[in-house]
């Protein structure tokens, strides 16, 4: 992002303000919007929740006056609005998805389906899509870069989400040259693989989140979820199914134990094979790149700027700022037309399905963040072979078509999934593109 803040001064500069869409105003679009309207060169123009009141406040958390938040709730008034310079709060994500002014939209909503519905409504409207919801990009963002070239758009993943912060990591070893062998991120919280909304609801309240939110942060589900993008933008895969997660101690302290941890097995290390993605216990909050490089003046060289002995060496990024960072993203789209991070061709890795409880024949089922399931890592090819079924694909339709134990890899067999949902039909579509005929 080197030198986006020039851009964004000369953006305001000259009037020339990227007018941008937010669908999603809990604490992640909430946060985002006020600090876009902190920023030059950038505005939050139409901010879309089901609850417009969250959409509203997320405007005022910002200092916007109340005279200049209009709510809407067709196209129409919302062009009106924003012509006459105004914020838009609306319940409805269409205006979002076609409202003029706006160029770019950023989905927060961390639903899969939804997510599928907003990313398309964009593009055929001829914009361009930062993807915060990483949920619907492990299952359909190839489908979805692919759409966009189509429609003449760009697909993205998001700047200060793990997946994207990882990235520059990655991007600067390998730009030097480097063997990125381990990439990863550090667990922000302790897992506990049998919360549910329920449990969690007290500290959720206390922290201003949304129980289902915290409830997939604590159960895995995202650290997996945001492993699979991981995999997914590099072609990295998971060592082994959920990764090995390794303990380590905080800080700088643990970093330097990962040099050693991540050696081969045959090295003293816990690894079968490098070019992985993987998670950390203990180095948190932050992400990582372990490298490694054939070069004995360039190991010499790295042991003299305090690195380490090798043969393996960590960068570190203490930390992540997630939504704040994400308008760096639509900066980087609009003024450079880059993107921060999108999938290969095809699905490196999937995010499948574990049962959270014992499962029963005819019981329906729910997905991230939810009661009776949570998500894991697989490598593509083995979730293929396995017929695993993708997490992002388990709505509130899906019924269990088996008994199921507790910890059990769900299998397409065992269970019927809602396919008239978009994301099925999308991920359909998907798996044609890529000759996967027989999956779904």
């Amino acid at each position: 992002m080197l030198n986006m803040d020039q851009k964004l001064i000369k953006r305001q500069a000259e009037g020339k303000i990227i007018n941008t869409g937010i669908v999603g105003a809990g604490q992640m679009g909430r946060g985002m919007t006020t600090q876009m309207v902190l920023m030059n060169g950038i505005k939050p123009a139409v901010v879309s929740d089901i609850v417009v009141e969250n959409a509203v406040h997320a405007f005022e958390y910002a200092g916007v006056a109340k005279e200049d938040i209009a709510v809407c709730n067709t196209v129409a008034e919302a062009n009106a609005a924003l012509e006459a310079g105004k914020y838009v709060a609306t319940a409805d994500s269409n205006i979002v998805t076609q409202a003029d002014a706006v160029e770019v939209v950023v989905d927060v909503t961390g639903v899969p389906d939804v997510g599928a519905k907003v990313s398309t409504d964009a593009m055929d409207n001829g914009k361009h899509v930062v993807m915060m919801n990483v949920e619907t990009d492990v299952v359909i963002g190839p489908y979805l870069k692919k759409y966009a070239e189509q429609k003449g758009v760009l697909y993205t993943g998001s700047a200060g989400d793990e997946p994207g912060a990882v990235m520059e990591l990655y991007c600067f070893a390998k730009a030097m040259g480097m063997n990125v062998e381990v990439m990863g991120k550090g667990k922000n919280n302790k897992l506990d693989y049998d919360c549910n909304p329920d449990t969690v609801l007290e500290e959720a309240t206390r922290r201003k989140m949304s129980p289902k939110m915290l409830c997939a942060f604590k159960d895995g589900t995202k650290t997996m979820v945001e492993m699979t993008a991981m995999s997914n933008y590099t072609g990295l895969v998971p060592d082994v199914i959920g990764g090995h997660g390794p303990e380590t101690a905080p800080g700088t302290e643990g970093i330097k134990q990962l040099n050693d941890i991540f050696k081969l097995k045959e090295d003293g290390g816990i690894l079968n094979k490098h070019g992985v993605v993987e998670y950390v216990n203990g180095v948190a909050p932050g992400v990582f790149v372990t490298v490694s490089t054939p070069n004995d003046e360039i190991a010499y060289q790295m042991g003299y700027h305090s690195m380490g002995p090798g043969p393996l060496w960590t960068l570190y990024r203490p930390y992540h700022l997630c939504n704040l960072e994400t308008p760096l993203t639509v900066a980087k789209l609009v003024i450079d037309q880059e993107t921060t991070c999108v999938p290969i061709d095809g699905l490196v890795s999937e995010c499948i399905t574990r049962a959270k409880v014992d499962l029963k024949a005819g019981q329906v089922i729910d997905g991230i963040g939810g009661y009776t399931t949570h998500g894991s890592i697989c490598s593509a090819e083995e979730s293929d072979k396995n017929m695993y079924v993708p997490f992002g694909l388990v709505t509130k339709g899906a019924v269990m078509k088996k008994d199921c134990k507790k910890g059990q890899l769900l299998t397409l067999d065992m269970i019927d999934l809602d396919k008239t949902t978009l994301i099925y039909k999308l991920r359909q579509e998907q798996d044609k593109m890529y000759g996967k005929t027989n999956l779904l």
